[in-house]
């Protein structure tokens, strides 16, 4: 019913940019919350950034500073600028959509498939 894509992804230097986009689509009527969370080799997922229909976004402490979430609400679309990357960013980035309220009147949670991110030393 309802899908996220994300694309941006890839290898990039320390000190380097990308920008991360994800994509809702489906029967959606609106969604309350949008987020970015990553997974690291051997490590739990972890919330980077979220942002809610009035694009107040908050920020994992470690991302603070050089990550910046923005959310197009006419589009379902959210972005992830991400500058100053460091090694310990490497992880796949994953989206999600929180109590989306599909046109049916129901709510669900979605997860996107995610987008690897490398960033070299």
């Amino acid at each position: 019913q309802v899908q996220l894509v994300e694309s941006g992804g890839g290898l990039v230097q320390a000190g380097g940019s990308l920008r991360l986009s994800c994509v809702a689509s489906g029967n959606i009527f609106s969604i309350d919350v949008m987020g970015w969370y990553r997974q690291a080799p051997g490590k739990q997922r972890e919330l980077v950034a979220a942002a809610t229909s009035a694009n107040s976004a908050n920020y994992a402490d470690s991302v603070k500073g050089r990550f910046t979430m923005s959310r197009d609400n006419a589009r379902n679309t959210v972005y992830l600028q991400m500058d100053s990357l460091k090694p310990e960013d490497t992880a796949v980035y994953y989206c999600k959509a929180e109590r989306v309220l599909l046109i049916s009147r129901s709510y669900v949670d979605v997860w996107g498939q995610g987008t690897p991110v490398t960033v070299s030393s």
